[in-house]
C-alpha cells in the first residue's frame, strides 16, 4: 500500500509561483512514475505534469499538458521520497484541485492518489 499526502496549495495572485509537494510511501518510490492532475469545477480532470520511469536506471521522461508547458516543472527527490509542482507565471485558469498520482507497476494507470490540495488564483 502506498499513501501519498500532498501539501502546498493556497492562494495566489495571477503571475505568482507556488510549489506543491507530494510525499510518498514505499520503498521503490525511484521506480514509480509521478504525476500530478488537476480538475476545476466543473471540468474533467486533467494530467497536467509527469514523472515518467524509463528504464533500469534513475531516468526519467518529463511531460507536460500544452497549457503549463513552460511555466510547469516537476522534480523529484528521491532520498525524500517525494515530487514537486513547480508551478510559475500561474493564471487564474490554473485554478483546480491539484491531486498527486502514483504508477507504482508500471502499468501506466495510476493505482494511488492524493487527497488533493486546492489552488486559487486570482486576477
Amino acid at each position: 500500500q502506498v499513501q501519498l499526502v500532498e501539501s502546498g496549495g493556497g492562494l495566489v495572485q495571477a503571475g505568482g509561483s507556488l510549489r506543491l509537494s507530494c510525499a510518498a510511501s514505499g520503498p521503490t518510490f525511484s521506480r514509480y512514475t509521478m504525476a500530478w492532475f488537476r480538475q476545476a469545477p466543473g471540468k474533467e480532470r486533467e494530467r497536467v505534469a509527469a514523472s515518467v520511469w524509463i528504464g533500469s536506471r534513475t531516468y526519467y521522461r518529463t511531460d507536460y499538458t500544452d497549457s503549463v508547458r513552460g511555466r510547469f516543472t516537476i522534480p523529484r527527490d528521491n532520498a525524500k521520497n517525494t515530487v514537486y509542482l513547480q508551478m510559475n507565471s500561474l493564471k487564474p485558469e490554473d485554478t483546480a484541485v491539484y491531486y498527486c498520482a502514483a504508477d507504482t507497476d508500471g502499468t501506466a494507470a495510476y493505482d494511488y492518489w492524493g487527497q488533493g490540495t486546492q489552488v486559487t488564483v486570482s486576477s
